[in-house]
């Protein structure tokens, strides 16, 4: 793997692709810098070997052009004040602006250039805006993982134009190495929790994940699609009815291949998907009319508990309810302090990123397990066997 230890970044500009998608409130303050916090042992390499940064991003969906919101200067006093330095803004990623900032800037300074999804040529992977970003840099890092399973000009094409300049930043190699860990270094027991909403989003990676696991949990939204397939009563909870039949299979196929599979046996309903709910509780299967489930019960609890504090390995990626309301919260709150106690006890635990990661991160056991992943949609597809196109673009 082409990292950074490679290299000796002295007298050098090194142009890295960072991942600072972060969430802004109403005023601009970042509510989570955990992306940001992320790439600061990269940036520091640079910085310490003697080197300029030049930093590059996107920020939100901005639709055809520069919006204020989607700006990353609302970023720059945050970023100065965790690297303890001034950081300089260009109010464009390319143009005259951008190549004069990048020209000047000397060693152990720090640039960061506007969002590049401000220009539609990012997310179409154009050659030539390409071109025009790797001017402003003598060596590329790539370490946003959030983004490299996409096929993007910053992320992958701009690669190209540095074909012995190439690397992997600190971020990105962990990623890479813990996925891999899981994939096909996994101790035995090996658990794998698989949550959120839809089946058909996570199926090719639980069918990968049934060659590999002891046990497989299914809880969230999905876990219903598989109540109603087993011909259950689930009242209004989420189902993807075109999606019966998959989850059958899935029972089958983990049957075949000894792989333990585990279904909720009771659920936390509610008549309403709101916080002030009445709420209820359900086995799995008999859900009254006009009720969902938004969490798994106490028996589930304590049945996924149970694996998950015996196993040696675990995958979780998706909650087991709604955790952003407090009255469906448990469920997914006892499933990441099962993680933890066996992470305590010596299992490896790989948290898959987005909402997995950001509900570790409401109950503050972010370092209460071995690995968070930045990259959710990354993650998966990584996961799943398939080329991200930010990894393929280096190690050519």
């Amino acid at each position: 793997m082409k990292t950074i230890d490679q290299i000796n970044f002295a007298g050098k500009r090194a142009l890295i692709r960072v991942d600072f998608n972060v969430p802004l409130d109403k005023d601009y303050n970042i509510t989570d810098d955990n992306r940001m916090t992320a790439a600061l042992p990269t940036i520091k390499k640079i910085l310490n070997d003697g080197g300029a940064v030049i930093l590059m991003s996107h920020l939100g969906r901005p639709k055809g052009g520069p919006e204020d919101k989607y700006s990353l200067k609302h970023l720059v006093p945050h970023l100065s004040d965790l690297l303890g330095q001034a950081v300089e803004f260009a109010n464009d990623c390319i143009g005259a602006e951008a190549i004069d900032k990048a020209k000047k800037l000397a060693k152990g300074e720090v640039l960061l250039l506007e969002n590049l999804r401000f220009y539609k040529e990012e997310e179409k992977g154009d050659v030539e805006f390409a071109k025009k970003l790797a001017a402003l840099g003598d060596v590329y890092v790539n370490d946003a993982f959030g983004t490299a399973h996409r096929a993007h000009a910053s992320t992958a094409v701009i690669a190209q134009f540095f074909p012995d300049a190439k690397y992997f930043g600190y971020l990105m190699a962990g990623e890479l190495a813990n996925a891999e860990k899981v994939l096909n270094g996994a101790v035995k027991p090996f658990t794998a929790i698989m949550g959120g909403s839809k089946v058909s989003d996570k199926i090719e990676l639980i069918e990968k994940l049934l060659d590999k696991v002891d046990n497989l949990i299914i809880g969230g939204g999905m876990a219903y699609t598989f109540a109603k397939a087993d011909g259950g009563n689930i009242g209004t909870s989420l189902v993807e009815i075109d999606k019966l039949e998959l989850a059958l299979n899935i029972r089958k196929k983990a049957k075949e291949k000894g792989v333990n599979l585990l279904l909720p046996l009771d659920n936390i309903t509610a008549d309403a998907f709101a916080e002030d709910a009445n709420t209820g509780l359900a086995k799995t299967g008999e859900i009254p009319d006009g009720w969902m489930g938004l969490d798994i019960g106490p028996e589930t609890i304590k049945l996924f508990s149970k694996v998950v504090e015996e196993s040696k390995t675990i995958l979780w990626n998706g909650p087991m309810g709604v955790f952003e309301m407090d009255k469906f919260m448990a469920g997914t709150k006892a499933i990441a302090d099962a993680v933890a106690t066996a992470t305590e006890n010596g299992a490896f635990s790989l948290i898959g990123g987005g909402d997995s990661a950001a509900a570790v991160a409401k109950f503050g056991m972010t370092d209460e397990v071995s690995y968070v992943s930045t990259g959710g949609g990354a993650l998966l597809e990584y996961m799943e066997g398939k080329e991200l196109p930010g990894v393929a673009a280096i190690n050519e």
